[in-house]
């Protein structure tokens, strides 16, 4: 498919750390995790030596490049002026390399009890409490206050590198983390970090993990090839999937719960029906995945300088932009914006394409919100609906 003006993504702005130049050639200097936050006001980026960056949003006019301000999509504010009471950029010093980061919300404060003084402190606007995970080379886990900068909790278990985070989308805090100790560890943060589970059954390094939008299923997956899907009720393996030829490195749900979208060192990224289990689509690429994440559209990011972001209605990538040494990527979450990750501590900020999704799609996510798989192929309607409903087809 070939790409018009309007398809291609616009490099919006590239920061880089602001560290002394002799650190620039030393190791550990990756970005191996940039995240927004769920109201999309806060930016994290891990700008390598144990240093994560967190940026109000949207950026100021000085970070744009002039071909931002020309773009038809982007999501910055155009401004010379900082409004009164506006957040400030915060420095959170980890003490080691960060591999993950995620952020969590809560409509009460938590870790208060460490702080007596000095309760968690919300958001003017929405009265929710921001934390940020990040997740170290020691194995720790620690959790900071995104409007204070303070660290509330440092959970300790893990026996190695801390590879991956996810929260539960429903205010409850719950903390999933994956880790090259070939365990999942499931943490609740309102009782004050307390391990609730500890997953085994992973044979190598646990890459990624991810907790679905409607909180009843985990996915994980490792380096075994295989991807693990778990109760988030019962903390029991619900089934295996099986399909890569390589570790399986990303992972991710659909914003329905409906699919499953996973991606390889072996080149290809699969979607999965994760009710059932069954493959229902591989994209292809010509070199490794890295990071992968979902939103309207499936973007992948490629470690041969190429982001390539896909439709589901479409079989070719609807963009398509060259990315050097790119490690991992994060949507906007209300569109419009994918930010890239790269090996020198780098982040970037493309615009990403609109695809307008047609009526029946927009139908079908609706539906899929409230109904499995199962529930949906139980409903009396004609076979030709029912595979619409489940991903199968296209109509």
């Amino acid at each position: 498919m070939s790409q018009t003006m309007e398809d291609i993504p616009v490099l919006l702005a590239e920061l880089r750390p602001g560290r002394e130049q002799p650190y620039d050639w030393k190791s550990s200097c990756e970005t191996w995790s940039v995240a927004f936050s769920p109201d999309g006001k806060w930016f994290a980026w891990s700008q390598g030596h144990g240093i994560v960056k967190l940026l109000p949003w949207p950026l100021d006019k000085e970070h744009l490049k002039p071909q931002a301000l020309k773009a038809k999509n982007h999501c910055f504010k155009i401004t010379d002026v900082k409004e009164q009471g506006s957040p400030k950029e915060k420095i959170l010093d980890c003490g080691q390399i960060v591999w993950a980061l995620a952020f969590g919300c809560s409509s009460s404060p938590v870790g208060w009890k460490l702080w007596p003084s000095s309760r968690l402190k919300a958001s003017e606007n929405n009265r929710t409490y921001q934390l940020l995970a990040t997740g170290l080379n020691n194995g720790h886990v620690k959790v900071w206050d995104v409007h204070t900068g303070r660290i509330l909790f440092n959970l300790s278990g893990h026996q190695d590198v801390v590879r991956d985070l996810s929260f539960s989308s429903n205010n409850n805090l719950i903390l999933v983390t994956a880790s090259r100790d070939k365990t999942l560890r499931i943490w609740d943060l309102k009782k004050d970090g307390k391990l609730i589970q500890v997953l085994s059954g992973h044979i190598q390094w646990v890459y990624c993990c991810a907790i679905s939008p409607d909180c009843s299923m985990l996915c994980s997956a490792a380096g075994e090839n295989s991807v693990k899907l778990w109760s988030m009720h019962s903390y029991t393996l619900i089934r295996k999937l099986e399909g890569h030829q390589n570790s399986v490195v990303s992972c991710d749900f659909s914003p329905d719960s409906a699919l499953l979208v996973t991606a390889s060192y072996d080149t290809t990224v699969i979607m999965w029906d994760p009710y059932t289990g069954e493959k229902l689509r591989e994209f292809l690429h010509v070199c490794l995945q890295p990071d992968l994440e979902y939103s309207t559209t499936e973007p992948q990011l490629s470690a041969l300088r190429f982001l390539r972001i896909w439709s589901l209605e479409l079989q070719d990538p609807v963009s398509v932009a060259p990315v050097t040494n790119g490690l991992c990527c994060a949507f906007f979450p209300h569109g419009g914006i994918l930010a890239t990750g790269n090996r020198d501590g780098h982040v970037q900020f493309w615009t990403s394409p609109k695809v307008l999704s047609s009526l029946r799609h927009l139908c079908r996510k609706t539906i899929r919100c409230f109904l499995t798989t199962y529930q949906v192929l139980a409903l009396p309607i004609p076979r030709k609906m029912k595979d619409f409903l489940t991903y199968r087809t296209h109509l």
